[in-house]
């Protein structure tokens, strides 16, 4: 059999006619009507390298304090992230599937986030927090961190937060 034109061809020259259409369509505006949004995440510091114990997770809000903004920093002792032994992590408390809530689910023995009280997704915090088993097929939105002395900030969020189009417009 001959195909005509590949899934991925078409999907592509798909995405490009829509994207031609949406132009066009936007072209009898005035472009001092559309303002540049640029969304920055603020520099927050969330807690201090001296306080941090080996597995004992502590609570933040990040980006910001609205829904599905509540968060852990973790000393893992494995590998995996910041500061001098670069085991220091920071993820986002919610499941990607359906939002359950993760706090309370930190297991030290396997460095994992869960099992989900809803649908028992468990997610891998020395690899990102990709998902390890359960019915979430995104990772865990991990909290990027910064470390200046003894002090530990978040500055951005790889991974889109639940309930949120956008991490910074929730």
């Amino acid at each position: 059999g001959k195909c005509l034109m590949s899934r991925r061809k078409f999907l592509l020259s798909s995405g490009v006619a829509t994207s031609t259409v949406m132009v066009s369509m936007n072209t009898g505006m005035a472009a001092t009507q559309m303002p540049a949004i640029m969304s920055t995440y603020p520099r927050k510091k969330i807690g201090k390298l001296s306080a941090l114990k080996d597995d004992a997770p502590v609570g933040f809000e990040y980006p910001d304090e609205g829904a599905y903004a509540q968060s852990m920093l973790v000393k893992l002792g494995a590998e995996a992230g910041v500061g001098p032994q670069k085991d220091i992590v920071a993820f986002n408390y919610f499941c990607t599937h359906q939002g359950g809530d993760l706090s309370g689910t930190y297991k030290a023995d396997t460095k994992s986030l869960g099992a989900c009280p809803l649908h028992l997704s468990t997610y891998d915090l020395t690899r990102h927090g990709i998902l390890i088993s359960g019915q979430a097929y995104q990772s865990l939105p991990q909290v990027l961190l910064e470390v200046k002395g003894d002090d530990i900030y978040a500055v951005g969020v790889f991974g889109l937060i639940f309930g949120r189009y956008d991490n910074l417009q929730g």
